[in-house]
């Protein structure tokens, strides 16, 4: 476990992370201290706890809208991989009537050529 010091609200804290989380976690603290900064630019010197009540409150807020985003986007992507299964089964049923089709052509041409070849006799063989 590792510490870090961090400034949030022009406070230094000492807190603890686990290894190789140092970055990150003076990142965060770099967020709110700059979300605190601009609540007190909109609204001037309304008390120290309040900043940094109304900071967290916009990150809760930022998250909740992000986490509805993640599950709509969930339910968009399960909807696709649907769609995505139905028009590869229609792809293959295709295939398969095609190919289907093709054989089906394949051995009328050659009954064809078969009976041509016994009405013509011994003579020149098609195909």
């Amino acid at each position: 476990m590792n510490h870090v010091n961090v400034t949030i609200n022009g406070r230094q804290y000492r807190m603890a992370c686990e290894d190789g989380q140092e970055a990150r976690l003076l990142n965060l603290a770099d967020s709110l201290e700059s979300r605190i900064g601009s609540l007190r630019g909109k609204f001037g010197e309304i008390g120290d706890a309040r900043l940094t009540v109304m900071a967290a409150l916009t990150v809760c807020d930022e998250l909740l809208d992000a986490g509805q985003r993640i599950r709509n986007l969930e339910e968009e992507l399960e909807t696709l991989r649907g769609v995505r299964a139905v028009a590869a089964d229609r792809a293959r049923a295709t295939q398969t009537a095609v190919a289907n089709a093709l054989n089906s052509a394949a051995d009328r041409i050659e009954k064809t050529t078969q009976l041509l070849n016994r009405t013509i006799g011994g003579g020149v063989a098609i195909g």
